[in-house]
């Protein structure tokens, strides 16, 4: 059964994946801003092939197969939707991530795995949710043309922020653990951190685009929301990983593992950042 790497026994030094993590995100995003930059259809094509990336380990770690039923449906039902997105069909493609969820979760429940398990139906279906709602949303805010470029890369650079400041602020300084039942390498210092990097960056952001002092204050507002919410994403990811007993949910980019585990936190701050956008307007910028 294809699964993450196994758990650590124990930790190693602190800054032992440092040296990889900065070359995998030196390597990585200066592609996805570029895709950003240059438009809705290079970013849609950036998403289908992180969605595709993404489903594939999620279905992994169910113990399933994406080419054979029922781990089949979930590549299936999440790039139908995010289709539908694409063409700017929203409506049709949050329904078509229910029906995919329900069908998911009842198909899945008559099957079994190839070792004769019965399937995980419920955690089987939560992929279609947890990556079909993230997909569309981060397709539907580039898909603003007025104000979609402006908003992704506002997004990103929160999400980012936050998972450096994260990082540093934790192996720095150390302390108290946030969720040590969850993630016990994750602490109060990195969290305090992360928030202030993110909050940090997003006043930076906007005094950048549009320097008002009431846009700058409203950034880092909005920042430290999409903030939390990328630190809750971090550690429901972190759930996850310690239900299905894997340090990393894959191997495929070094230093950080899987594209699950590098993009836990922009999976669930993009929702929060498509329905502000969706609030606003078409063609108002998240912090306006």
């Amino acid at each position: 059964m294809a699964r993450g790497s196994a758990m650590p026994a124990s930790d190693a030094k602190p800054w032992r994946d440092l040296k990889k993590r900065a070359i995998s995100a030196a390597v990585l995003g200066p592609g996805a801003l570029l895709c950003i930059w240059l438009g809705a259809l290079p970013w849609t094509a950036l998403m289908a092939v992180a969605i595709a990336g993404l489903v594939w380990e999620w279905v992994h770690l169910c113990g399933l197969r994406n080419r054979a039923l029922p781990g089949a449906a979930v590549p299936l039902a999440v790039f139908i939707a995010c289709a539908f997105a694409a063409f700017q069909m929203t409506g049709a493609a949050l329904i078509m991530l229910g029906l995919g969820f329900a069908a998911t979760w009842v198909g899945a429940g008559w099957m079994r795995r190839r070792d004769g398990q019965p399937a995980p139906a419920g955690w089987l279906a939560f992929g279609v949710l947890y990556i079909g709602i993230a997909g569309i949303s981060l397709i539907e805010l580039r898909h603003d043309n007025e104000a979609g470029r402006d908003n992704v890369l506002f997004l990103i650079a929160v999400v980012w922020a936050s998972d450096i400041g994260a990082y540093l602020f934790g192996r720095l300084i150390g302390g108290p653990k946030l969720a040590p039942a969850i993630s016990p390498g994750k602490t109060w210092s990195g969290a305090v951190g992360g928030l202030i990097c993110c909050m940090a960056v997003g006043a930076l952001a906007a005094t950048w685009a549009t320097p008002t002092p009431d846009n700058t204050l409203k950034a880092a507002i909005l920042a430290g929301v999409l903030g939390i919410a990328t630190q809750l994403g971090d550690l429901l990811e972190s759930a996850f990983k310690r239900h299905f007993n894997v340090k990393d949910s894959s191997a495929l980019i070094p230093g950080h593992g899987g594209l699950l585990d590098r993009l836990d936190g922009l999976l669930a701050a993009a929702p929060v950042a498509a329905l502000l956008a969706f609030g606003m307007g078409y063609g108002v910028v998240l912090w306006r």
